[in-house]
């Protein structure tokens, strides 16, 4: 298998679990930030969520003043650093995470239970730490030569 279709595949299987998630009201994004603070341990500063998000801190203002108006998140200064303000997410919102990784945990587990061995399933389970490595990478690809149309497009 290339590095291509391994690439596409791994899309292809992120795709069919963003449709696992339960409907609700909050957009991709916004699932996305409340992930990130969940997995930061419950609190994360603006700029390392826009850091891990490879966006502005100002990309992600609307959709935390959103998350804070729902009660999913508080903002509170940071007790190491006054002047930081830090992202906590509440009980609502860690409600809302663990329920909405449970449903696409259960639609993984049932598939790979149908459709995979029992050898695929541990190869599988072997593999997350390694892709866990390659998902904390630091960027170090230098910059695209995107076409001038595009160039306005791209939030970095």
């Amino acid at each position: 298998m290339s590095t291509s279709e391994f690439s596409e595949a791994m899309l292809a299987l992120t795709r069919r679990l963003r449709k696992q998630r339960p409907v609700h009201y909050l957009t991709p994004s916004q699932m996305q930030i409340l992930g990130d603070v969940e997995r930061s341990g419950g609190s994360s500063a603006p700029v390392d969520l826009a850091a891990m998000q490879g966006v502005r801190i100002q990309s992600l203002t609307s959709n935390l003043n959103a998350l804070e108006a729902e009660g999913l998140v508080i903002r509170t200064p940071d007790t190491a650093d006054r002047r930081r303000l830090l992202i906590v997410m509440t009980t609502e919102g860690t409600t809302l995470v663990a329920a909405d990784r449970a449903q696409r945990d259960k639609w993984l587990a049932d598939a790979m239970d149908e459709e995979l061995t029992q050898l695929e399933r541990e190869i599988l389970h072997l593999s997350a730490p390694i892709l866990w490595k390659l998902a904390r990478r630091a960027d170090s690809a230098g910059v695209i030569d995107l076409p001038a149309r595009l160039v306005n497009h791209v939030d970095r």
